[in-house]
């Protein structure tokens, strides 16, 4: 009875991240149908789960729309991803303004404020936001959410100057409190995770009422120094587009409009 219940479990974790894959799927093919118009030539390309299908649906548009563009990476997974995709590869460094940047979250409020990090390149992905005329999410529908700090647990990511992560972490403790937070640790090898910048990472999960003001916890945490930046990003996003479990895709706009694509229509 344990094994089928265990085999239960298995097959139900499958269908949930084959649904979720399909989800962000949508979500990323509706973004691009409906932002990444012809004219645009300088796009931005985000980090995360979603954003191979992101330049999925790009190159689909084909060579002739792509061959005059030029795709700025936010890191070493899309760096590779426009790379291997045979697109052309530019560095915000030539072109600091960008037509249009399209990002994955790691949850989105009501308010389009969203969290980001969970990758550690929240700040070359804040970089890449702020550098576009136009800012769009991406993400599925487990992402959307009314307040930051419903499903994401880990707590708001911090890229910190290794000489100042111990400093940076007693702020948060006492001056800030977040007593939770904590440097982040690799998984895969012993020690601490190092960002594409040489920085340490420190997750701090405040309480859930305090996350109702996000932007007033990203200028406490900025505040403090040897904090290089924070993966909080507020009043930035013009929309953010969700995939559905039913195929549906769900968009919110920054002027507080929701906008329901049925299946089969996005």
């Amino acid at each position: 009875m344990t094994n089928e219940l265990q085999s239960l479990r298995e097959l139900n974790q499958l269908l949930n991240e084959r649904l979720s894959m399909k989800a962000k799927q949508l979500a990323a093919w509706t973004a691009v149908d409906q932002h990444v118009h012809p004219e645009y030539r300088v796009i931005g390309i985000g980090s995360g789960s979603t954003v191979p299908y992101v330049v999925e649906r790009i190159v689909s548009q084909g060579a002739e729309a792509n061959k005059n563009r030029v795709f700025i990476p936010t890191g070493f997974q899309s760096k590779e991803l426009i790379v291997s995709s045979g697109l052309t590869l530019g560095d915000v460094d030539q072109y600091p303004t960008i037509d249009i940047t399209l990002d994955g979250a790691d949850e989105v409020d009501t308010q389009l404020n969203c969290i980001k990090g969970g990758g550690a390149c929240h700040l070359r992905e804040k970089v890449l936001a702020e550098a576009a005329t136009t800012f769009i999410l991406v993400a599925d529908y487990r992402k959307n959410v009314e307040y930051l700090g419903t499903n994401f647990k880990a707590g708001v990511p911090i890229e910190v100057v290794p000489f100042a992560y111990a400093k940076v972490l007693q702020n948060l403790h006492q001056v800030l409190n977040c007593p939770k937070a904590s440097l982040r640790m690799a998984v895969a090898k012993a020690g601490q995770v190092v960002t594409d910048n040489g920085n340490f990472i420190i997750d701090a999960p405040f309480e859930s009422e305090r996350m109702k003001e996000p932007y007033t916890i990203m200028a406490q945490i900025k505040m403090l120094t040897g904090v290089v930046e924070v993966g909080l990003f507020c009043h930035m996003a013009r929309a953010a587009y969700f995939g559905n479990q039913d195929g549906s895709v769900t968009i919110k706009w920054n002027d507080g409009k929701i906008q329901e694509i049925p299946a089969n229509s996005s």
